[in-house]
């Protein structure tokens, strides 16, 4: 399999739990024939990054519509800003990257603060939103996405000597890429409407926390618990009688506990199988290293 750097299109953010490092474990579950498949609809519910949509509309051309959601306001806004209005996104990305560069440790501190402030006021163009979403994920510490109760963005400064924060090439590509793909912004389960035949999901959501002190970035003020984990599999059981295939990532709870069963109960009715994973983002270098993750699919059951 080519490998992600080896395309144009990737992820424009740095993202938490991001599966470029995965994508060899998805497409083993992927259909053996998806490469021959005419006229396929890809859609991701909590698309994120985008390491899965971008790596997946350049292996498989073939895959003529696509469909990506999430919850996260912003960032469904930079989607759709990179879609249809790039180069001005470039303009100020630009702008923004060489003042900021300019400035010695301490300015810089106060500038993510003073655009941090700016971000969460949320009355900001489309374009402004957009650059302020990848200059504070280029800047902030390890490229988190937090938010607090009341929904602002509350991650700290990062100290990054010389940060990308306009990545033209990339922009650009990732541009071509989503001529091809409708973006939506909401609840996953908005995306159930196009279930059918032909019809591909992959779902990221976000993961079961192994501890308490792992629930570290909440990805929306309202967060995602068990009831949601149980809403998810009920979808993925009614998009299963639509003929649809899915794949979908999350936690392995048996990280810690060897006794919880939590998803293995939840998707008896699928195929769950454990890979390795990196753990990618911690404050502490001692909390980074080897995982396990669970995928689940209804490909098995198919084919």
């Amino acid at each position: 399999m080519k490998k992600l750097y080896t395309y144009p299109a990737k992820p424009f953010v740095k993202w938490v739990g991001g599966k470029t490092q995965l994508l060899d474990d998805i497409k083993k579950f992927l259909p053996s024939d998806l490469s021959q498949r005419n006229d396929v609809t890809y859609i991701e519910p909590f698309v994120g990054g985008g390491a899965v949509l971008f790596w997946i509309l350049q292996e498989y051309p073939n895959i003529t519509k696509a469909i990506i959601n999430d919850i996260n306001e912003e960032l469904i806004c930079t989607y759709r800003v990179i879609k249809s209005d790039v180069e001005n996104l470039i303009l100020e990305l630009t702008r923004i990257q060489t003042e900021y560069l300019a400035l010695d440790n301490v300015e810089r501190k106060n500038y993510f603060l003073f655009q941090r402030n700016r971000f969460n006021e949320k009355n900001n163009s489309d374009v402004k939103t957009a650059a302020l979403f990848i200059f504070l994920n280029r800047t902030c510490f390890n490229g988190l996405y937090r938010v607090n109760s009341k929904g602002k963005f509350n991650v700290p400064y990062g100290k990054y000597t010389n940060p990308k924060i306009c990545d033209e090439e990339t922009l650009r590509a990732d541009s071509a890429i989503l001529q091809r793909v409708e973006v939506l912004c909401g609840d996953f389960a908005q995306t159930g409407k196009y279930a059918g035949d032909n019809v591909l999901y992959y779902f990221d959501p976000p993961y079961r926390p192994l501890t308490e002190t792992s629930a570290f970035t909440s990805y929306a003020k309202n967060g995602f618990d068990d009831a949601e984990q149980m809403r998810l599999c009920n979808f993925c059981e009614q998009i299963a009688k639509h003929k649809s295939l899915f794949v979908a990532s999350n936690s392995d709870p048996q990280n810690v506990d060897n006794e919880d069963y939590f998803f293995d109960h939840l998707y008896k009715r699928f195929s769950i199988k454990r890979v390795s994973a990196a753990r990618m983002i911690n404050s502490k270098g001692s909390g980074r290293g080897t995982i396990s993750e669970i995928m689940i699919s209804n490909v098995a059951n198919v084919y």
